[in-house]
């Protein structure tokens, strides 16, 4: 099964991103074991895939999307849809669901 979005040729199209949402915490800080139904969803992630971009109604012209691939972002905790690739959950995001870029 496709462990990235390159491998599964996934392209996302006009202003959606492709992010794979980092681990969700399995225990806590002390060992104790959080039920799945317990585990908060990340809001944390990397950019897989980004789309093109829209188009500007008015001049024609691209509008790029303004993360690209690699990028670690913090997230909106509800937003994006997701999709099973097998060994890996990928979410497809809208611009306005990314908070921030997270600068090392």
């Amino acid at each position: 099964m496709a462990k990235t979005a390159k491998e599964a040729h996934i392209k996302p199209i006009g202003d959606k991103i492709l992010v794979k949402r980092d681990e969700a915490k399995t225990r806590t800080e002390k060992g104790i074991y959080i039920p799945e139904s317990g585990q908060k969803r990340s809001v944390t992630g990397i950019i897989e895939a980004v789309g093109d971009g829209n188009i500007d109604p008015k001049t024609g012209d691209r509008i790029p999307v303004g993360v690209k691939k690699g990028d670690r972002v913090l997230l909106s905790s509800y937003g994006g849809n997701e999709i099973d690739l097998g060994e890996v959950k990928l979410f497809f995001v809208d611009p306005d669901d990314i908070l921030a870029v997270i600068e090392d």
